[in-house]
């Protein structure tokens, strides 16, 4: 379907609650969402693109035909797209990977048991415990038992790698007694298993029993290293049992939810408690996606805990989701008994989500080097503008002046949003008879690029995106000036503010403004740029003003000083010009009294035959 296709199917959508399943040309689904009124909510993906983020307009592009489901209520398209979503995993839509959520504990059914973590108990001959509070806090109860049992954590395969190879480091430093070994005590492999088991199942006084009496025989058989070594798993046993309470009745508590959108990654966070107290944390970082901070969180929320046999009594979210009574209902159906989704505004509850939330920034922090965040960062502006690629150099220009006098122009670069000041210039425009902002633009930008074109190697670098401090004015006289180069192909936007002298937005050459304030980081930094320039042009203006009044002829003049001086520069053009003028074009720029001064000075009069007209 072409795009007027699908925009007028839009349209004749139902305003009705049901979901919606974006297709690509081969018929693969693309995204799935929910709407409370589909024909308001498809229509908007087809209206003027320059709104949407980068991802949207990627996902409308592809976009070939679209199915809805129309369903009775908003609860019912919230667990209709739940299921879609699971089932078909479009590319578009956020996505925790497979198995998050709350973990079960498995223990193989073979020979040489492993233990591993598994989404959901399945009926396989293995056996299953939990669920537990998170993926990390319980693979830390795997870590520990091995550590404890000194059960192998390598890739070994026994009875096969038996002898095979020398035992490996995790031996050596007493973390693991060694099953590779042929002289190893294969029987003790299933004895540690089987206190591994006894210890899921909560039996830890009969398995430490068991211990202490074999500690206690080694020590009367004089063997106290085995002795030592009974000592330590017992004590590493006790230590275990305590975390693994904490992580399994985190489950009965509270679930505090953060969520956190860089520039390059975001981050889901989920923070288990139980009485109170931090019990452990559930975490995975993510692409950024192209729905917004309510959406995502609702989306990956309902991901979580949907399809969970084990929920908590209450969770905690960052931000007020349009789902929030359905999404408490689907979860207090699935378990049976209450589930409270509350958005807390202040209180002790607001500083767990503040909690969360950090530790998702910490995380996105610690994952996103500052290379990526900015490549990010110049790719969203890209794909913003609607360029081909990336631009990775970006010059921005700006006109300062005062009047007609030291009318300048600054060029500014950034390289992936960084500035690169050596290759900072200034420019003094030439042959301007009167301040004209759009004449200026296009002779500093004709300037520069001819010194391009005539292999200046100040010059030499060709910029991906021209930035003009200005409206379609400015981005037009920038636009002739390249097109009568033949350098057409560069693009040229405007940075337009606002009325409080703010970076607003991106301007084209036929008026037609581009919203940056969705992405924060984008905006940052388009402002950033914005200010560097014009903070650069400032700066050389001030200077060539201080130039033209330091050692001047109207020195030592009574009643002339620097705001007397620029007065009359600003008014004659030059000193020659106030040397020549007549004593009425002096009376009509300064006071009657430095008038009379400046014209006796430079015509040797005293104040009374100036005053007098004679010679």
């Amino acid at each position: 379907m072409t795009f007027d296709e699908l925009r007028d199917k839009a349209h004749a959508l139902p305003l009705k609650p049901g979901v919606y399943i974006m297709q690509n040309a081969a018929s693969e689904v693309i995204y799935v969402g929910k709407a409370k009124a589909l024909k308001n909510r498809v229509s908007q993906y087809f209206q003027d693109q320059s709104r949407h983020n980068e991802k949207t307009r990627a996902m409308v592009s592809q976009i070939d035909h679209f199915d809805v489901i129309v369903v009775q209520s908003e609860f019912e398209a919230l667990v209709l797209e739940c299921a879609l979503i699971k089932r078909h995993q479009p590319r578009y839509n956020i996505l925790l990977k497979d198995s998050k959520g709350y973990p079960y504990i498995r223990v193989s059914a073979e020979q040489y048991p492993k233990f591993s973590l598994a989404a959901k108990a399945e009926d396989d001959g293995a056996r299953y415990f939990g669920p537990y509070g998170g993926r990390f806090a319980s693979q830390g109860i795997i870590d520990a038992l091995r550590e404890a049992l000194r059960l192998p954590a390598c890739r070994r395969k026994f009875p096969r790698d038996i002898g095979k190879e020398r035992p490996c480091l995790n031996f050596h430093m007493g973390v693991c007694d060694g099953y590779c070994r042929p002289e190893m005590d294969q029987g003790q492999y299933g004895r540690s298993v089987g206190q591994a088991v006894r210890l899921l199942e909560g039996r830890l006084d009969e398995v430490v029993d068991e211990l202490t009496a074999e500690m206690n025989l080694a020590a009367e058989d004089l063997r106290f290293e085995k002795a030592a070594q009974l000592r330590d798993r017992i004590r590493a046993i006790q230590l275990l049992s305590k975390r693994q309470k904490a992580v399994a009745g985190s489950l009965a508590d509270t679930d505090v939810v953060g969520y956190y959108r860089g520039e390059a990654k975001s981050c889901f966070v989920v923070l288990h408690y139980i009485d109170g107290e931090l019990a452990a944390k559930d975490w995975e970082l993510l692409n950024v996606p192209m729905e917004d901070e309510q959406d995502t969180v609702a989306a990956l929320a309902a991901q979580y805990y949907g399809g969970r046999g084990q929920l908590p009594r209450q969770i905690l979210l960052p931000c007020d989701i349009d789902e929030q009574v359905e999404l408490a209902r689907m979860l207090t159906e699935a378990v049976g008994r209450k589930v409270e989704v509350l958005t807390p505004q202040r209180g002790a509850k607001m500083d767990l989500v503040k909690l969360a939330n950090e530790n998702a920034a910490e995380e996105v922090l610690r994952a996103t080097t500052a290379e990526e965040r900015r490549s990010k960062l110049t790719e969203a502006l890209g794909a913003l503008l609607g360029l081909e690629s990336s631009p990775h150099r970006i010059e921005a220009f700006d006109i300062s002046n005062t009047g007609s006098s030291d009318i300048v122009a600054s060029m500014t670069v950034h390289i992936d949003g960084r500035p690169l000041k050596r290759d900072y210039r200034h420019f003094k425009l030439k042959d301007m008879p009167h301040a004209d902002d759009y004449a200026s633009m296009k002779q500093v930008v004709e300037r520069r690029f001819r010194r391009y074109l005539d292999g200046d190697e100040k010059f030499s670098a060709k910029p991906d995106l021209l930035l003009m401090d200005g409206g379609a004015g400015q981005v037009k006289a920038a636009q002739e000036a390249m097109k009568e180069l033949g350098l057409g192909d560069i693009p040229v936007f405007g940075m337009v503010k606002d009325g409080r002298h703010r970076t607003r937005a991106l301007m084209a050459w036929d008026g037609r403004e581009i919203g940056i304030q969705s992405n924060q980081a984008l905006f940052a930094m388009v402002g950033r740029i914005q200010e560097e320039t014009h903070r650069f042009a400032i700066e050389f203006h001030r200077q060539q003003q201080a130039g033209h009044l330091k050692g001047s002829a109207l020195d030592g003049i009574p009643g002339v000083g620097p705001a007397r001086k620029a007065q009359l520069l600003k008014a004659f053009k030059s000193v020659k010009a106030v040397k020549a003028a007549a004593l009425e074009e002096l009376l009509a720029v300064v006071p009657k009294n430095t008038a009379q001064a400046v014209y006796s000075h430079f015509h040797g009069l005293t104040d009374r035959q100036g005053e007098d007209g004679m010679p």
